[in-house]
């Protein structure tokens, strides 16, 4: 028998739960692993509540990021004892993911745990701050440098913006954080932002080109807090556009695309080749400062995970919160 947190959906209605399960119960997969840490991302927060359309079949376990330790495996890459670190591949949607205290998974979808971090670490980079190196690396891609000028993050306080803040400010970027929560300055500051702003003056419509600020963007929200980040780019800059936090829309034109060559490039974590998964975990654990995490780090139990579900989703959570799932 193992703990896990549990999504049914009947004619009893939409309801999750921590349930006690039997290990037969674990879907297919090629390695059995002991969860030690999990974490809890805003995509988990829409299956957890039912607010959004997350979950493909149920029953459901979800959580799309866990740390922890090979108990059983026929894949040839991870033998029993072996740590490693899943994020995505549509766990936590459509297989079990990693809010139990057991996960079976397919080998193809893990990476090894980096010998810089401890499984609480891993989790408190998680999807969030892998999604925020993968931003990282997408500006370095289009050449957008600390010389060419300033980063903008949106959603800046949340779990992508805190890690990008902190990554960016490492690599010599001058950030300036976006984040609807003011008194949160000082934290943004910590983890290395030289300017903090109201997100209040990226959210509303705005003009198809502004005046040109930034460098590159790394953008966490949509919606009109995008399209304004794009018509504010630079000539040549590039936005990666990672969240949703604002909406789904983009109610902007085509000016900043061919007036000014700004480049908006997607960034997709979920289905994320491996090699370029291990790329951004190899960056992570040489790029961010560690002792930066425990402060941008809230540890939770599996049971409270139901009731800071709808606090992430109000964007009430600042950083991350780590779910120890023995606990």
């Amino acid at each position: 028998m193992f703990n896990a947190l549990l999504i049914e959906k009947d004619a009893d209605g939409y309801r999750a739960g921590v349930r006690q399960l039997e290990a037969s119960s674990l879907p297919a997969g090629d390695v059995k692993v002991r969860v030690d840490y999990s974490s809890l991302n805003y995509k988990d927060g829409l299956a957890i509540t039912g607010k959004g359309p997350v979950v493909r079949s149920f029953p459901m376990v979800p959580g799309i990021d866990l740390a922890g330790t090979v108990e059983e495996s026929s894949h040839d890459e991870f033998k029993p004892g072996d740590q490693v670190v899943l994020n995505g591949w549509g766990v936590g949607e459509n297989h079990w993911g990693g809010l139990a205290q057991y996960a079976r998974l397919k080998g193809d979808w893990l990476v090894p745990l980096p010998a810089a971090f401890t499984p609480a670490q891993a989790m408190a980079i998680g999807t969030a701050g892998y999604t925020a190196m993968l931003c990282v690396m997408t500006l370095e891609r289009h050449d957008v440098t600390p010389a060419k000028g300033e980063i903008l993050v949106t959603g800046a306080a949340g779990g992508v913006g805190s890690v990008a803040v902190a990554l960016l400010a490492k690599l010599g970027y001058r950030v300036v954080a976006s984040t609807g929560r003011i008194t949160e300055a000082d934290y943004l500051k910590a983890l290395g932002a030289a300017e903090v702003i109201d997100r209040a003056t990226l959210a509303a419509p705005g003009k198809p080109l502004a005046k040109e600020q930034w460098a590159g963007v790394v953008d966490t929200v949509g919606s009109h807090t995008l399209a304004n980040a794009c018509a504010a780019t630079r000539y040549g800059g590039t936005v990666a556009a990672c969240g949703l936090a604002q909406g789904m829309d983009l109610p902007g034109t085509v000016a900043p695309f061919i007036l000014r060559n700004v480049t908006l490039a997607g960034v997709d974590s979920v289905h994320c080749p491996k090699p370029r998964r291990l790329e951004a975990w190899q960056r992570l654990a040489s790029d961010l400062d560690v002792g930066l995490l425990a402060s941008m780090t809230h540890e939770i139990g599996l049971a409270e995970a139901l009731s800071q579900a709808s606090a992430i989703l109000a964007g009430q959570v600042r950083g991350r919160l780590v779910v120890n799932v023995n606990c």
